[in-house]
């Protein structure tokens, strides 16, 4: 009898800890490089009208990895391989690391997305026709991010635009300071840091970050 009590308390123990990781620790992912084209870019790379093909779903809503794959190239070198992300956007925009900056050659500024103004260009190019575009503009790295629904925001205490200190629990533990909140009710909540950062910290499938400040 007090084995199957020592073993129903543990297992009371287990769900409880887990239900508190839930509550308390952030979904973290790494974010590789990657690029989003408007339409008017996808019409002269792909040729007009084309549709991106997505051939696996993201972690945000409606957001989408492509088949598509495209070149950027700076002064230095070229990156092949770049994967497409859909759907559409307004605007061109080139995601790189710090790293992939010094392998192109050029100083890219860290932005949040979506925040392009000022930024260098970048040629991308489709590989299977030869087209380049030469980008006015668009090329960042990433700011460290979480995506956040309004009912988290809530439970988390914080607030659009607030910038806060979270602790990962990769498999070489750090803090990252300055991490934007980006509160919307079509996202999911999870911490998106470039790959730099992830391996920096050993990140693995299913790590999590936790809010410290």
């Amino acid at each position: 009898m007090l084995a199957e009590t020592n073993i129903n308390i543990d297992a009371i123990v287990d769900a409880v800890l887990k239900e508190l990781k839930e509550q308390l620790f952030i979904l973290t992912e790494a974010s590789g490089r990657h690029v989003h084209l408007s339409r008017e870019d996808i019409n002269t790379l792909f040729g007009y009208d084309y549709q991106l093909t997505p051939v696996k779903d993201l972690s945000q809503p409606g957001q989408f990895a492509c088949e598509e794959r495209v070149t950027i190239t700076g002064p230095k070198n070229a990156i092949h391989n770049v994967v497409v992300l859909g759907p559409e956007r307004s605007k061109s925009q080139v995601e790189v690391s710090l790293t992939d900056a010094l392998t192109l050659g050029i100083k890219v500024p860290v932005r949040l997305s979506g925040d392009i103004k000022g930024t260098p260009g970048i040629k991308i190019t489709n590989p299977k026709n030869g087209v380049t575009i030469e980008a006015k503009e668009g090329l960042i790295v990433a700011k460290r991010h979480i995506h956040m629904t309004p009912e988290d925001a809530k439970r988390f205490h914080v607030s659009n635009g607030e910038s806060v200190k979270v602790k990962v629990f990769g498999e070489r533990p750090l803090i990252l300071e300055d991490v934007d909140i980006r509160v919307d009710k079509n996202f999911s909540t999870a911490m998106h840091i470039d790959y730099d950062e992830a391996n920096a910290c050993g990140l693995t499938k299913g790590s999590k970050g936790l809010i410290i400040a």
